[in-house]
C-alpha cells in the first residue's frame, strides 16, 4: 500500500450500481489508501441502502443525511421531515446532498431554493459541513450561501467547475471546493482554478459512480480512483503526491462531523 493516505468526501459507493461487487470495491478502495469514503444521501428511498454500508464499515464508510436538488418535487416537506426526525436521532458527518440543479429540469427551482434554505439552517443547527451540488447553478448557489451565511455555516461545494472569481467568493466564505474527476478531463476548465486556488482550499472526491477520471471516463467511477485524481490535482497545483494528501486529509477532517458510531 503507498503510505499516502486520502479521503474520498463524496461517493454513492451505496448505489445500485455498485451491488454485484460493492465489498470488492471497498477493499480495493482501502488498499489504495483511500481510508474514508463519506456518503452522501439522495431521497429517503437511498436512506436504508447507505446505512447499511455504514453498518459494515462504520468507521470508514461515513453516512450524511440531505435532499438532492433532482430530488426535489411537490411533496418535498414530507422527505425533508423523515430526513429531520433522521438528524434529530442519531449523527450525521455532513448535511447534503443538497443545493441546485439547473441543468435537468427547472420545473421545481423554487421548491429547490427552499429545500436548500432549510437544509442551511439544520447545517447551522447541528455546526455541520452543508455539502452543495450546484450544476449550471453555481451563482444562484453562492447567492444564497452568502445571505444564509454565518460563523456556524461552512461546507463544500461538490463538484467544482467554476471559474477562479467563483472559487473566490466560495473560499471567502470559508467553504472548500470538492474536486474530483473532471480535472483530469482536457477541457475540464480547472487547470487555472486550481492554480489560483490552492491546496488549502480543496477537497478530494469522486462522486461515485458518476464523472469517472481519465483514464476510466465513460466507465462507472469507484472511489479507489481518488490517487489518480490526487496524482492531477498534483501536477495542476505544482506539488507532490504527498502534499496533496497531508493538506488535502488536514481539509477533510477539520469540515467533517465526527462522531462514533
Amino acid at each position: 500500500m503507498d503510505s499516502n493516505q486520502f479521503s474520498d468526501t463524496h461517493a454513492h459507493i451505496y448505489s445500485e450500481k455498485y451491488d454485484s461487487d460493492r465489498e470488492d470495491v471497498i477493499r480495493r478502495t482501502f488498499e489504495a489508501g483511500v481510508s474514508k469514503i463519506y456518503m452522501p444521501n439522495v431521497d429517503v428511498t437511498t436512506i436504508d441502502a447507505m446505512l447499511e454500508v455504514e453498518a459494515n464499515h462504520p468507521t470508514q464508510c461515513l453516512p450524511m443525511m440531505g435532499l438532492h436538488p433532482c430530488d426535489v418535487k411537490k411533496d418535498f416537506e414530507k422527505e425533508l421531515y423523515v430526513m429531520e426526525d433522521w438528524i434529530s436521532k442519531r449523527e450525521f458527518a455532513g448535511i447534503g446532498e443538497t443545493g441546485l440543479d439547473l441543468y435537468w429540469d427547472k420545473t421545481y427551482f423554487e421548491q429547490q431554493k427552499e429545500a436548500l434554505k432549510i437544509q442551511i439552517q439544520w447545517a447551522k443547527d447541528k455546526k455541520w459541513p452543508l455539502i452543495l451540488h450546484c450544476r449550471e447553478s453555481m451563482d444562484e448557489t453562492i447567492s444564497l450561501i452568502q445571505e444564509a451565511k454565518d460563523a456556524n455555516l461552512k461546507g463544500i461545494f461538490h463538484c467544482f467547475t467554476g471559474s477562479v472569481a467563483q472559487a473566490k467568493q466560495i473560499t471567502d466564505l470559508g467553504f472548500l471546493l470538492g474536486i474530483g474527476g473532471v480535472s483530469t478531463y482536457k477541457n475540464g476548465g480547472l487547470d487555472q482554478v486550481l492554480r489560483e486556488i490552492g491546496l488549502e482550499n480543496l477537497v478530494l472526491e469522486t462522486d461515485g459512480p458518476y464523472l469517472a477520471p481519465v483514464p476510466h471516463r465513460g466507465k462507472r467511477n469507484s472511489p479507489e480512483y481518488i490517487p489518480v485524481i490526487a496524482q492531477r490535482v498534483a501536477d495542476l497545483c505544482e506539488t507532490t503526491l504527498e502534499e496533496v494528501s497531508k493538506i488535502t486529509q488536514y481539509n477533510t477532517q477539520n469540515i467533517f462531523h465526527s462522531f462514533q458510531p
